[in-house]
């Protein structure tokens, strides 16, 4: 498989807000198994047929079970450590997300990555910026993303930076 970029280092705010425009580069492979799927499906509650029931997803739409959309998004969580690092941060939050979008069905066991862009960062006080980081989930061998996400964090950074 591909080698996975370096991280990107963001060590204030003025780093973050310097990054917009800038790609982040790709992660690691992450293969999704049925496994993982299912324990989703326990997670949520969604157990629908064409997530959990291999045997009648082989006659569906797709062919085989696929991963909920949700999962797929949930990802983005596991993906933008993978792509950044943050030194003197004090605090980091989740703030939201705008524009998902499910392109195209991650079937079980496909393969996928992350790969980002910083498409906007906001001041906020002397050490803190609000910064959108678009996350494309690439499937292996398709030309089409699982899913399109952009992620909204809040980062405050040790002192006046």
């Amino acid at each position: 498989m591909n080698a996975v970029a370096e991280k990107v280092m963001f060590d204030s705010a003025a780093s973050v807000l310097a990054a917009v425009g800038r790609q982040l580069g790709e992660t690691e492979w992450v293969q999704i198994s049925q496994e993982r799927i299912q324990q989703f499906a326990d997670a949520t509650g969604d157990h629908q047929w064409i997530h959990v029931d291999p045997e009648q997803a082989r006659n569906g739409p797709f062919g085989a079970c696929v991963a909920h959309g949700y999962l797929t998004l949930s990802l983005a969580n596991l993906f933008l450590p993978q792509l950044v690092a943050y030194e003197g941060l004090t605090m980091g939050v989740n703030y939201g997300c705008e524009k998902v979008r499910f392109p195209s069905p991650v079937l079980v066991n496909s393969w996928i990555r992350g790969s980002g862009e910083v498409i906007a960062a906001t001041q906020m006080g002397d050490d803190g910026v609000q910064v959108t980081i678009r996350i494309t989930v690439q499937i292996k061998d398709q030309d089409k993303p699982g899913c399109v996400v952009e992620t909204i964090s809040r980062l405050f950074f040790v002192g006046n930076n």
